[in-house]
């Protein structure tokens, strides 16, 4: 059997990224070692100041799912996943340049409680933060074992060729326009994304995705770093970042900073339900 070709950089064969530009996602199974993987679900299960700075999103149906955000990586655990090269190198593979850390985020969506996503994609929040092109891609890290029964991201494959769709407000998120997504349904797969711990999805900004309610005695929760190219800054501010150079920094340095207890869980959270203006900026824009 022949070896795969890999481009420069990242992990990512040429096959690999034809998929992406194809499918506008592509999984990276096993990118982070079970040691990895242990040590980050350890320290945010233990991480007071996230579980503090957790912000609920209401799903519209009652339920609300739970995630805690920071602009920047830092120096601790979150930052040394975020920063590793495995990780950005890859990024920098799908989006063909620089990239820098837009924003990380974990979804704490726990047993029996943890609600859904609306079908949305990511610029469609991000074109309100003044970005002039979706040369984005976000990297979900899967913290525990995701699967259908416990709400798992599903995505439309293909549908980032759509283009940015129309983004409305639902409770408190912003969901893509129905009628489309539900022609889009029609004609294109609805690819349930399963993962175990340490698997990794990237995906593009505009590929449509959602996720069910968590309905299992497990909870689902997932590490999702979002990194922007360096050619694409802002026109305006928003509570995201612009262009800050994104200092990379050896893969061994996760495992070296998650054994170092007194450094792993160094991160400084955003005030989301103060600062993000994202989805509320949609419902002025209806009016």
């Amino acid at each position: 059997m022949q070896k795969p070709q890999f481009a420069p950089g990242g992990v990512f064969s040429v096959e690999d990224l034809a998929r992406y530009h194809q499918d506008g996602y592509v999984f990276a199974r096993s990118l982070f070692t079970a040691e990895e993987i242990g040590l980050l679900r350890d320290t945010a299960r233990q991480d007071h100041a996230l579980d503090q700075a957790a912000s609920s999103r209401d799903d519209g149906t009652g339920h609300a799912v739970r995630l805690s955000l920071w602009n920047h990586p830092g120096d601790g655990l979150y930052g040394m996943v975020a920063r590793c090269h495995r990780v950005v190198d890859s990024v920098e593979q799908l989006i063909g340049e620089e990239a820098y850390h837009y924003h990380s985020k974990m979804i704490l969506k726990d047993a029996r409680v943890g609600g859904a996503w609306a079908w949305h994609q990511d610029y469609g929040y991000w074109y309100q933060n003044g970005l002039l092109f979706p040369k984005l891609c976000s990297v979900m890290i899967a913290v525990d074992r995701a699967t259908v029964e416990n709400g798992c991201l599903e995505v439309l494959k293909g549908s980032h060729q759509m283009g940015r769709v129309n983004h409305i407000l639902s409770g408190d998120q912003a969901g893509a326009d129905m009628e489309r997504v539900n022609a889009a349904l029609k004609v294109m797969e609805r690819v349930y994304c399963e993962m175990e711990p340490g698997d990794a999805l990237f995906f593009h900004p505009n590929t449509l995705h959602c996720s069910a309610a968590n309905s299992s005695d497990h909870p689902r929760w997932s590490l999702i770093c979002c990194y922007n190219a360096a050619t694409n800054n802002p026109y305006k501010e928003s509570h995201h970042p612009s262009y800050t150079k994104l200092h990379k920094v050896d893969d061994a340095e996760v495992l070296r900073v998650g054994r170092d207890e007194a450094r792993r869980a160094s991160v400084e959270f955003a005030n989301l339900d103060r600062d993000d203006s994202s989805a509320r900026s949609l419902a002025k824009a209806s009016v």
